[in-house]
């Protein structure tokens, strides 16, 4: 009884810690005869749910295009009505920006915006200020390189006296002197304060070394210095009666609206602005280069910052007009280099070497042909070296285009990316807005995105020679006295001294 007892508790625990209780041995001369080998297991049955599906490829994501409609003296009108929420947005592009800054006044365009929202119609800068916050809108003027546009954005109820107060910034602005004297010293002051942004610094710099002096793309949008010192507020008011016309103007208008009453607010706010005077210079063919063809780029260019902890590095060389069929296409490979933040320059600079926080490149959307810029931050000890990895990965990319992967990753990135530059209202005004001061179609971005979608890695790698650095100009921001020896330690040797407005930088003669 006790021994059966105890072979029960024995089971009982082994059942209880996931074991089998091993048989008592047995004497060779009671050894049972080995037992056969159970039979094969059965295959499992069908998973019932079925196989696991294979995913379709994905569709290209086509952004709804708007209507077109003609408004009055000549404006255009994008229309894209969005009903889910309450809610419009909308984006006066005028086709007139830094590029047609006349000789000696770079900064014109953008001063010229700046000035249009201190004061217009019947309204103060103050007045005209406190009538859009009470409204709970937000409405904002500015300059690109080559257009300026007005944006506003307000709940649908409050649409039509939000469009009359931008209606009178595009058409009626005041321009008083009490107001220019404020906003051309506070534009001054932030234009003196440039120069201790190394980064701003690199910006101007890497174009004015890469177009030239005097050219359309050759200063950067808020202007310089030298010449913001003698524009005039007669300069600003000419400057607008030129380029702020409604025969160059589309407004774009997204959200929760009509046709019917888009039409009517134009016609009752803007049917008085009209297009006296002579225009602007029309822009420039789109294939002309933006750069006078005796102009030869420099090789290297060094800004010294002495003690800086940092340097500013950027490659930078000839890019593409926006309208040109190749664009869509080098943005994949852009993406892949230093377009997003798996990109190899950000992997090599910051992930695998710590040098930076960041490294990037772009090519610009402009109407003519444009730069190609590699840019980084990186500590002053590592500059040299990380200037070489730098051209090393521009090199690669050039020789070899993408992998297999990469593009792949881009592709998905590209669709993606459209989404959410059409996912709101304000965001799919200011696109559009964009598109339009770029003289591009209102249909651009769903047949970029197309041939980027039904792109070849034999085709990529064809287009990727267009970030070899060979020929490139190399902009270097940073202390002279460390970084020298660093820049001529990877073969660079002497660079061009430039001042922080882009300009050289003449060797004082020895007497």
């Amino acid at each position: 009884m006790r021994a059966r007892n105890a072979g029960a508790l024995i089971a009982l625990l082994a059942a209880a810690v996931g074991c089998e209780p091993k048989a008592p041995a047995q004497s060779p001369a009671r050894a049972e005869a080995p037992q056969k080998a159970p039979p094969a297991t059965a295959a499992q049955p069908a998973d019932p749910l079925g196989p696991k599906p294979e995913l379709p490829k994905p569709q290209p994501f086509t952004p709804p295009a708007p209507v077109v409609l003609d408004g009055p003296n000549g404006i255009k009108v994008w229309l894209l009505e969005r009903h889910t929420l309450p809610i419009v947005a909308v984006s006066v592009a005028v086709a007139s920006g830094s590029a047609d800054d006349p000789k000696g006044a770079a900064g014109l365009a953008h001063i010229t915006a700046d000035m249009l929202d201190e004061g217009a119609g019947q309204r103060s800068a103050v007045e005209l200020s406190s009538a859009i916050n009470d409204l709970g809108a937000t409405l904002s003027v500015g300059a690109r390189a080559d257009g300026s546009v007005a944006t506003l954005s307000v709940l649908k109820k409050n649409f039509d006296k939000a469009f009359s107060l931008l209606a009178d910034v595009v058409a009626r602005p005041r321009f008083e002197a009490k107001e220019w004297k404020r906003v051309s010293e506070l534009w001054q002051n932030d234009l003196r304060k440039r120069g201790d942004d190394p980064t701003r610094v690199s910006a101007l710099v890497s174009t004015a070394a890469l177009y030239g002096p005097g050219t359309p793309y050759g200063h950067p949008v808020e202007g310089l210095l030298a010449d913001a010192k003698s524009i005039g507020l007669p300069a600003v008011k000419a400057f607008y009666k030129a380029a702020w016309r409604p025969d160059r103007a589309v407004i774009s208008v997204v959200g929760d609206i009509t046709r019917d009453e888009v039409m009517q607010a134009i016609a009752r706010d803007l049917g008085p602005w009209s297009g006296k005077g002579a225009p602007a210079a029309a822009p420039a063919d789109k294939g002309a280069p933006a750069a006078a063809p005796a102009w030869k780029p420099p090789r290297l260019v060094l800004v010294d910052r002495p003690g800086a902890p940092q340097s500013v590095i950027a490659v930078v060389r000839e890019g593409v007009a926006a309208s040109d069929p190749r664009r869509p296409l080098l943005q994949l490979i852009n993406t892949a280099l230093g377009g997003s933040f798996t990109s190899r320059l950000n992997q090599n600079l910051r992930e695998d070497h710590g040098w930076s926080y960041g490294a990037a490149s772009a090519f610009s959307e402009t109407k003519r042909p444009g730069a190609f810029v590699a840019r980084a931050s990186v500590v002053t000890e590592a500059t040299g070296p990380a200037l070489k990895e730098m051209l090393a990965e521009l090199a690669k990319m050039a020789d070899s285009g993408l992998t297999r992967d990469e593009l792949a990753k881009v592709q998905a990135q590209d669709r993606a990316d459209l989404v959410s530059a059409y996912e709101t209202v304000n965001r799919t005004a200011l696109r559009l807005g964009t598109l339009a001061r770029l003289s591009l179609p209102e249909t651009f971005d769903g047949a970029a995105s197309q041939a980027r979608q039904q792109a070849t890695l034999a085709g990529l790698a064809e287009l990727a020679r267009a970030v070899d650095p060979k020929g490139a100009t190399l902009v270097v921001v940073g202390p002279r006295r460390e970084i020298l020896p660093q820049l001529q330690a990877i073969g660079l040797g002497e660079p061009e001294a430039w001042d922080v407005e882009g300009q050289p930088i003449q060797p004082k003669k020895t007497p």
